[in-house]
């Protein structure tokens, strides 16, 4: 009987345990894109990366035309070409294209400037986003910190939000505009959380004007190859015009030799029935 007891107790303390274990586990989360939203230097940066990435698609729009436009002219003109003139066109417009997936690959491949640029914004806020969620699971005794857009949330509180005591640990303040009653039932900030200087994406963003200074000197070199190309283009443009006036020229001249022939038997035949006219019976 006692051993009976004393494992009925056992089992009580047991479920007393795991059940109290169970209710103490906190999670809480953040909203990574609220965060970014909320850094200006990450918002100057991402407004100086859009406008770069809108000069590549421009730049893309250009070759596009540019081939689109060599392919008109090779279609229009392929009649009165050689086969060597025609072969030369298809080639030009064959390395046209190479070099237009080249730069589409080189600026939004997966490994393209891009995503590379993207990621150099992003990685100083996240690093410091981390490392401020560390402390503040410490001190809020959180048993988990998740971010939002990478975990699916069926529902959450928002009194586990931790975005903004995020932002308030590394010196910035977040949009609370959209978020005043979100904010009335929010924890009480974390206390002794020393405001850090927040200098790593301006750091990025001075990476970027280095970036941004060696694509200028790349994008002189493709453009000085790219005048080079049409200076290449013009000459075979005047060859082929020569051609074409040369061309022009034999026609005329054949023709004009035929005109002659006929012209000159036409006259020996008058010729001949004038000296000998039909006998009049």
């Amino acid at each position: 009987m006692r051993i009976k007891n004393y494992l009925l107790l056992s089992m009580m303390v047991l479920c007393f345990a795991f059940a109290k274990a169970q209710r103490g586990i906190r999670v809480g989360y953040v909203d990574m894109e609220y965060i970014l939203e909320s850094v200006p230097e990450y918002q100057k940066a991402s407004e100086q990366l859009e406008q770069r990435m809108q000069g590549w698609k421009t730049e893309i729009e250009k070759m596009e035309s540019e081939i689109a436009q060599m392919e008109t002219s090779l279609k229009n003109e392929r009649v009165l070409l050689t086969k060597e003139l025609i072969e030369e066109r298809e080639e030009e417009i064959g390395i046209k294209r190479q070099a237009l997936n080249d730069y589409q690959q080189k600026r939004f491949g997966a490994q393209g400037d891009f995503i590379k640029q993207k990621q150099q914004l992003i990685q100083p806020v996240q690093d410091q986003v981390f490392n401020e969620m560390q402390k503040i699971g410490e001190q809020k005794k959180y048993d988990m910190i998740l971010e939002r857009s990478e975990t699916t949330m069926l529902y959450s509180d928002d009194r586990h939000d931790l975005s903004d005591d995020v932002l308030r640990a590394i010196g910035r303040t977040g949009k609370k505009a959209d978020r005043e009653e979100r904010n009335q039932t929010r924890n009480t900030p974390v206390e002794d959380v020393k405001d850090e200087p927040y200098m790593s994406v301006q750091e990025a963003a001075d990476r970027q004007e280095k970036v941004a200074a060696k694509e200028a000197i790349i994008d002189e070199k493709q453009a000085a190859r790219a005048e080079k190309i049409r200076f290449r283009d013009s000459i075979k443009e005047a060859r082929a015009r020569e051609y074409q006036e040369r061309r022009e020229a034999s026609i005329k001249e054949r023709q004009r030799r035929k005109d002659s022939i006929l012209a000159a038997r036409k006259a020996d035949k008058e010729k001949k029935e004038n000296n000998n006219p039909p006998d009049n019976k």
